[in-house]
């Protein structure tokens, strides 16, 4: 059994390292829900290619989720530190998922707080931190993460809440989505309250001191100041 886990496991992990991950299990437990409460089934998804994202989309997300991203390897000490701290005290709880985590979850996992979800969650995140480079697990992240009620991934948002593609998002339109990510059931980027637009500024005032995505062929110098800088591998 030991053996036939890890075996698929690590397919599963090779196989999506190159096919678009076209369904997540929580687009299924979406639509299990929404028959349940009686209401319209709903799942829009569009997979896109990195090329066919905005540039400012995987900046945006960083800024909110994950600002250093490009620095680990799948877990940051750091936030998870302070996320303790902040919630020892009994201050607003926090996490300290990083963007590979949540891709982990998302891509193989169900959603829920249990020590097994925990442990798969850390087992699926050390595999495609391994196995895919930092610029697929961003690809896969921005096309799976749920963005609203029934919408899975940026192309998706984009149509529904902009009118366009997901190419043709302005920077702040792409803050506005990220400042959702939280809770993309409550907060609305095509309704965006006050405390959303605040989030917005803000998270624009971050993008600011986050360097542009690197391409394919790109990696990061980590000896840098300023969340390091670019160079050409080739």
């Amino acid at each position: 059994m030991v053996v036939a886990f890890l075996g698929s496991t690590i397919l599963a992990v090779v196989l999506l390292r190159f096919v678009p991950v076209w369904f997540t299990p929580l687009m299924f437990i979406r639509c299990a829900e929404q028959l349940e409460k009686g209401e319209t089934l709903r799942m829009e998804h569009h997979w896109v290619s990195m090329d066919k994202i905005s540039p400012h989309a995987p900046v945006a997300v960083m800024a909110s989720e994950d600002q250093r991203f490009l620095l680990h390897h799948g877990f940051d000490y750091e936030a998870i530190e302070k996320a303790a701290i902040s919630n020892m005290k009994g201050k607003r709880k926090r996490g300290g998922s990083t963007i590979s985590q949540q891709t982990a979850k998302n891509v193989f996992l169900w959603q829920g707080r249990s020590w097994l979800r925990k442990g798969l969650e850390a087992y699926f995140t050390v595999l495609i931190e391994m196995m895919w480079s930092k610029q697929r697990i961003m690809e896969v992240y921005l096309n799976s993460i749920e963005m609203g009620p029934g919408i899975y991934g940026i192309e998706a948002v984009a149509r529904a809440h902009f009118g366009k593609h997901a190419d043709e998002l302005f920077r702040n339109e792409c803050a506005l989505i990220a400042a959702t990510l939280p809770n993309p059931l409550k907060f609305s980027s095509a309704s965006p309250s006050p405390y959303m637009k605040k989030r917005q500024r803000q998270i624009e005032q971050q993008m600011k001191f986050i360097p542009s995505f690197p391409r394919e062929g790109e990696d990061i110098d980590p000896n840098t100041t300023a969340g390091g800088v670019y160079r050409n591998k080739r």
